[in-house]
Parts: structure tokens; C-alpha cells; sequence
């Protein structure tokens, strides 16, 4: 067990004990951050030299999990901040220690090129609006994916694909916008940001895609679009074994209107909670095979394009897969749930928000089945 598993484990039930607090403001709290970031639970992908935990992927995903039990906001921003920093690993180390060596320094921001960024000496003027920067209320430095040009052209990449980078900029030159008025994971605050010609020196941007790690550890090595995806998946997971915590709670007290049996004690409902129970942790248990012989690959430097595929893979049926238990949860639980006090009404609404990113929506389903049917993939994004 390493520290940061720990760490969770000893902040969840403060955590869950404010989840309400945090819905409420709509924002990860100032000191909740704070307290997170003292325990380093925004840095678990950081390299060692520059104070992070540059934990195993398993580890990650593990305390990041128990975070979403907790509360599926509170793990959604770690999630974010965390993989965030995994960046840390391709800056140049003097732009590295700039943004990471404050061991409170937190970053987030967003990865969709959604910005435009040109060329202009030794820098890049970046401008642009970007939605979803999660938890960047509390973030030191935030990051923006923008476009490249030159002198006035698109900048594209050997197969034709536009050139795109994630701009380093402090959170000082951002403008954030309270957007964040959300159905589920309400407490990320999760609004856009914007930028309007920002200077960032060109060697403070990082690409996934045509950069390489100056850091030689192996969390470098693995796939990092599959660390986000699988990221978003622990939090999802998280929140459904919440879930079905809650209920079981609730399933052996409550009793249905005329009724002299438990919940607990009805054929229909102990088939459902069982049924849900093995779909739930036969998706964690593709997930963490596909992690550990990813994280084998990468140790061995013989990382192959099916088990890229095979992570992303793994995360949305896991993402997915935790939606559809909450549901289960919910459902089982009857009138109760509805009411805005109880938990797994808000877990409904947080799972449901989850399988909404990106990393683990439905076109993922098309890329990793190509992947796996053996046609010609770009597969750079894996």
C-alpha cells in the first residue's frame, strides 16, 4: 500500500461528511483543496525529483476510487489535477520546478484544443475559451489545448492531422467564468475559462502526441490519454460502490408501504442488488487486468496498440458500467432517494454527468472496436 492510498483512506470520511457542502458551492472549497494538496493527492503522477509520488497506475487509480466513494466531485477534481500534473514529466526542467516544485502547487485545466496559439517569436500568444477546467478555482496554473499557427497557417502534423499543444499559463492570466450550472458533479466547479492573448514561451507546452517524456520513469510510458480515461473510470466506480453501500443501508430498515418485509428481505430486490454487485466488479476487475499488463508493457518498453486500446476500452465499459449500478441503486431504492438530503441522488446525478467526458464516450466504442477487429486506426489519441 503506498501513501497516497493511504491518504485517501484517512480523508474520505472527511470528505464524504462535506460532499453536501461541496455540491452546495459548486466548487472544490479553498480548504478542502488545501488539505487535499497537503496531502499529495494532487500529485500522485508527479516525478519523484520534483516532490510527487509518481505512483504505479494501479495506486492511482486505487486512491482515486476511494476519493469518489467518498464524494464523486472531490474525486473528479483530484482526478483532474492529478493527471493534469502528469505533465510535469515533459516540460524542461526549469519550467518544471516553476510550475510543480510548491509541493501546494495545484494545476488543472483542459486538454481539447479549443484555443488557438501563434507562433510569435520564442512564445506562443494563446487565446481562447475552454470548457469543463475542473476544479480550477483552486489552481495555480491551468492549462489550455490550442492550435499552432504560422504566420496565419495551420500548423499540421506529418498525416495531416493539425498540430495542437496543452499552453502552461498561469491562473493569474486566466479568466474564469461561472458557467458551472450542472445536473451532476455540481461541487467541480467545472465552468470554462478563457484566455486572451497570453505569452507562454514555447518550451512551456507539452504534447502527448509529438512529445516525449524527458522523465525515464515507466508512469511515463503509460499511455497517459488511458491514465485520464481510466482516471474518469475509478471516480465513476468509486461513486457506484457508494452506492450500492447506501442502499444496502437503507435495504435492511426500510419497508415498503403495507409490506411487514425489508427491502433487504424481497426475492426482486436481492436479484437486482446481485446482479449489480457482479456487473460492478467485473468491470473493475477488466479494468485492473487491463491496467496490470499495460503497467507490465510499460515497464518492459513493449507497450502494443491493443492493450492501448484495451485501457481505453476498459474505462468506458467501467464508466459505464458504474452508471448504470447507481441507477440500479436508485431505482431499488424508491421514494426515498428523491429527496435532495439523501446521497444516492446525488450519486445518480454525478454518475450520469461522468459518462459525459470525452475520454469515455460512445465513439470510444468505435475506436478501440477498430482497434480490435485489426483495421488501420489512427491511434495516436489511445
Amino acid at each position: 500500500m503506498t501513501c497516497i492510498i493511504t491518504a485517501a483512506r484517512a480523508m474520505a470520511p472527511m470528505i464524504a461528511a462535506r460532499a453536501a457542502d461541496t455540491e452546495a458551492q459548486r466548487r472544490l472549497p479553498a480548504d478542502l483543496a488545501l488539505q487535499l494538496a497537503d496531502a499529495g493527492l494532487f500529485r500522485m503522477a508527479v516525478p519523484r525529483e520534483l516532490g510527487g509520488a509518481e505512483a504505479p497506475p494501479a495506486d492511482i487509480l486505487a486512491a482515486l476510487e476511494i476519493l469518489g466513494h467518498a464524494d464523486a466531485a472531490t474525486g473528479w477534481c483530484a482526478m483532474i489535477a492529478g493527471t493534469t500534473a502528469l505533465a510535469a514529466a515533459w516540460l524542461p526542467p526549469a519550467h518544471a520546478v516553476a510550475v510543480f516544485a510548491d509541493p501546494r502547487a495545484i494545476t488543472g485545466g483542459v486538454f481539447a484544443p479549443m484555443g488557438k496559439a501563434i507562433a510569435d517569436g520564442d512564445d506562443y500568444r494563446v487565446t481562447g475559451r475552454w470548457a469543463w477546467a475542473s476544479g480550477s478555482a483552486n489552481c495555480q496554473w491551468l492549462i489550455g489545448g490550442a492550435l499552432i499557427f504560422d504566420a496565419g497557417r495551420l500548423r499540421t502534423l506529418p498525416n495531416g492531422a493539425p498540430d495542437h499543444r496543452m499552453m502552461f499559463m498561469p491562473a493569474s492570466d486566466i479568466t474564469l467564468i461561472d458557467t458551472w450550472d450542472s445536473m451532476g458533479l455540481r461541487g467541480t466547479g467545472s465552468g470554462d475559462m478563457a484566455a486572451s492573448d497570453v505569452r507562454v514561451p514555447q518550451d512551456r507546452s507539452v504534447s502527448f502526441l509529438t512529445d516525449s517524456p524527458r522523465h525515464p520513469g515507466p508512469l511515463y510510458a503509460f499511455p497517459p490519454f488511458g491514465l485520464l480515461a481510466l482516471g474518469i473510470a475509478a471516480v465513476a466506480s468509486g461513486n457506484a460502490l457508494a452506492a450500492l453501500d447506501d442502499f444496502r443501508a437503507l435495504a435492511v430498515t426500510k419497508k415498503a408501504a403495507g409490506s411487514s418485509r425489508s427491502l433487504a428481505e424481497r426475492g426482486t430486490v436481492q436479484a437486482e442488488y446481485a446482479r449489480a454487485e457482479a456487473s460492478l466488479h467485473a468491470a473493475r476487475a477488466l479494468a485492473e487486468a487491463t491496467v496490470a499488463r499495460a503497467w507490465h508493457e510499460a515497464q518492459t518498453g513493449c507497450l502494443t496498440t491493443d492493450i492501448r486500446a484495451r485501457l481505453r476500452l476498459a474505462a468506458t465499459h467501467l464508466t459505464r458500467t458504474a452508471a448504470e449500478v447507481t441507477r440500479t441503486a436508485y431505482d431499488l431504492a424508491g421514494g426515498t432517494a428523491v429527496y435532495a438530503g439523501h446521497p444516492l441522488q446525488r450519486r445518480l446525478r454525478d454518475a450520469q454527468v461522468a459518462t459525459q467526458h470525452m475520454m469515455i464516450a460512445p465513439p470510444t466504442w468505435e475506436l478501440t472496436g477498430r482497434v480490435l477487429l485489426g483495421l488501420p486506426t489512427d491511434a495516436d489519441a489511445l
